[in-house]
C-alpha cells in the first residue's frame, strides 16, 4: 500500500513587499527577507552615519533596498526548486 504524497505549504515572500519596507525603513526593512542581512547592513550603518553625519544613507537605502529584493527572490527559488517545480 502507497502512501499519498506529503504536501508542504509555504509561502512565498513579496519582492514588492521586501522592496517597499526598506525603502521606507532601511536595513530594518530586510528583516522581512533575510535576517543576516539586516543585522550587517545595521552592523555596518551605525558607524557609517556617525562618520558620515548621515549622508552614508544615500549608499546604504539602495545597497538594502537591492540585497532584500534578491534576498526573497532567491527564497522564493530555493522553495520551488524543493517543491520539485
Amino acid at each position: 500500500m502507497t502512501q499519498p504524497p506529503t504536501i508542504i505549504v509555504a509561502p512565498t515572500k513579496s519582492i514588492l513587499l521586501s522592496l517597499v519596507l526598506t525603502f521606507f525603513f532601511g536595513p530594518l526593512g530586510m528583516l522581512y527577507s533575510t535576517i543576516w542581512g539586516a543585522i550587517v547592513m545595521a552592523v555596518l550603518s551605525i558607524p557609517a552615519f556617525i562618520i558620515t553625519l548621515g549622508h552614508a544613507a544615500f549608499l546604504i537605502w539602495p545597497v538594502s533596498m537591492v540585497w532584500g529584493a534578491w534576498a526573497a527572490h532567491r527564497y522564493n527559488e530555493r522553495l520551488l526548486r524543493r517543491a520539485g517545480l
